[in-house]
């Protein structure tokens, strides 16, 4: 029987060191922020050149698709970093996976940076540039579960939402990285320069994921929460229910499917509003890269006080609540955004990304506890994990990609509207749904 989510969790830890709950919580912040970094300097440079050095065939149109395309090729990635490191995590523990994770996307990362073009080496180089970012996906979708309950099953009784924020913070600080290393990037290098080299520099930084892997793996405990699920795993590990995804497929699957839906507008609007609206301002609209990029960047920073506040107000009031004025907000506000939008001016873009990342925020600070409190333990890392993933190849992957063919198709931006609509009504249903359960328990 699938488990709902209750409004005040009670099964977190209440007698571990301060020292070692914040020592647990910094690396896993860490580790987000960096890994979150690596993936979005590919989403920034695909929509800046990636498409004219290793799809330079037809139209820029077909340029930015097939970049795009291969952006989305990352999100189709992470269902499987989050169903081998979920298995593994849930039954071998959460910091081996975080630091394979990490060590994973530090590697691919730096080989983006390294890869040649299609000029130097042929369709070679598309095909390289779509396995490293497959070896992205794989790394982002085992991080995120277990930077999450690193620091989630590490928190104090009855702040699990604001413990979760931290590694949700990882998402603003990493588009504020990724843009601000860009926005350097650009601001020394000339434009033949940057195309030539400049835009290898961010990937390059990706170098100092190794070392944060290093730390972790030397300096942070396990969760207590995954020492004593171990007890109960041992006991299981011959039997049928053993195999975490065995028992989530046959018992939770409702819920990761609920989870899934419930969050994918949250994932679309978001690389909607950093890449495609990246894409869409500079080649539509002729708006500059670099003010772009700086509007993105500093909305991402405002981002770092609202997800701690909503996570916070989520401890107080409940998940569901919060999560639900998020979803509702994405929806009232998907049309006015795109009107700003489509003035050209860095103003009214500020005002409808500004507003939008509000309410982006709302759902992002709880959802971390959220997703944890859905599982037990011993199934934790993979039902977060696919319910989280799930949302992000629905939702996040395909979001650029489904943009620019809507703007295509029907030459207007009312198109990405309704399309973000229709995921947060899903997202609505889903909740409500999640929300029963939870009642009814």
């Amino acid at each position: 029987m699938d488990m709902a989510p209750s409004a005040h969790p009670d099964t977190t830890t209440t007698a571990l060191p301060t020292v070692n709950r914040r020592r647990v919580a910094t690396a896993a912040a860490l580790a987000s922020a960096v890994e979150w970094y690596d993936y979005f300097v590919f989403g920034i440079a695909a929509a800046l050149v990636l498409g004219d050095l290793y799809f330079p065939a037809g139209s820029p149109t077909a340029g930015v698709l097939a970049a795009f395309a291969t952006f989305a090729v990352g999100f189709l990635a992470r269902p499987i970093g989050g169903i081998v490191a979920g298995q593994l995590g849930d039954k071998r523990g959460r910091k081996p996976m975080l630091v394979l994770a990490l060590t994973l996307m530090g590697i691919a990362t730096t080989g983006i940076g390294l890869l040649p073009t299609y000029e130097t080496i042929g369709v070679a180089a598309p095909i390289l540039l779509v396995l490293l970012r497959v070896a992205q996906g794989v790394a982002v979708g085992a991080q995120w579960g277990g930077a999450m309950l690193m620091a989630t099953e590490y928190a104090p009784e009855g702040k699990r939402g604001v413990y979760g924020s931290v590694v949700q913070l990882g998402v603003p600080i990493g588009v504020v990285s990724a843009n601000t290393v860009f926005l350097l990037a650009g601001a020394f290098t000339t434009d033949a320069q940057f195309a030539a080299w400049g835009w290898r520099v961010p990937f390059l930084i990706g170098l100092f994921v190794l070392a944060l892997a290093w730390y972790i793996h030397t300096r942070v405990e396990e969760t207590p929460e995954f020492r004593e699920a171990e007890r109960a795993l041992a006991e299981k590990e011959k039997t049928e229910q053993s195999s975490p995804l065995r028992a989530i497929l046959k018992g939770h699957l409702g819920t990761v499917l609920l989870a899934g839906g419930s969050f994918a507008v949250n994932t679309a609007t978001f690389y909607i509003l950093i890449t495609g609206v990246l894409d869409y301002t500079t080649r539509e609209l002729d708006m500059d890269k670099s003010a772009v990029l700086t509007v993105s960047l500093c909305v991402s920073l405002t981002q770092l006080v609202l997800i701690p506040a909503a996570a916070a107000l989520s401890d107080k009031i409940g998940r569901i609540r919060v999560y639900a004025l998020g979803a509702a907000g994405i929806a009232l506000w998907a049309v006015p955004m795109f009107l700003l939008i489509d003035t050209g001016s860095l103003l009214w873009l500020a005002v409808g990304s500004f507003v939008a990342s509000c309410f982006l925020s709302i759902m992002y600070g709880p959802q971390a506890a959220l997703f944890a409190e859905l599982f037990t333990p011993e199934m934790r890392y993979t039902g977060a994990s696919l319910g989280y993933q799930i949302a992000a190849v629905l939702g996040g992957g395909l979001a650029p990609f489904v943009m620019v063919l809507l703007l295509e198709a029907s030459g207007t931006s009312m198109a990405v509207s309704a399309y973000i609509i229709g995921l947060a009504v899903i997202a609505l249903l889903s909740i409500k749904v999640l929300a029963g359960r939870a009642g009814s328990r």
